[in-house]
């Protein structure tokens, strides 16, 4: 079993920005890929970023591109996204999830855990 745990969420002026953690615990992530959805109110959790167990692929959805960073430090078994130049839109709760395989997943479904979510707000 893995726990995720994500932090780092807040309140944050657009344009500004914000660094999300996922730190995972039970067992190591390092043979999992990893990613990060988000779930605005009233909408569906959509694919934000995703990264190779490796951390040498890396995939964005078209709206974050260019500004959003996901990265991975295995000697802390956690996962970051840096988000930068942070939009209204932006506005959602974040999940940190885990695949077991190489590469990384943009379908929800392929996830084998979900962290509980950290909130995101941004105010224009």
């Amino acid at each position: 079993q893995v726990q995720l745990v994500e932090s780092g969420g807040g309140l944050v002026q657009a344009g500004g920005s914000l660094k999300l953690s996922c730190a995972a615990s039970g067992r190591t992530i390092n043979s999992y890929a990893m990613g990060w959805t988000r779930q605005a109110p009233g909408k569906d959790r959509e694919f934000v970023a995703g990264i190779s167990w490796g951390g040498s692929s890396t995939a964005y959805a078209d709206s974050v591109k260019g500004r959003f960073t996901i990265s991975r430090d295995s000697s802390k078994n956690t996962v970051y996204l840096q988000m930068n130049s942070l939009k209204p839109e932006d506005t959602a709760v974040y999940y940190c999830g885990a695949v077991r395989r190489y590469s990384y997943a943009s379908r929800l479904s392929e996830y084998d855990y979900w962290g509980q979510g950290t909130q995101v707000t941004v105010s224009s």
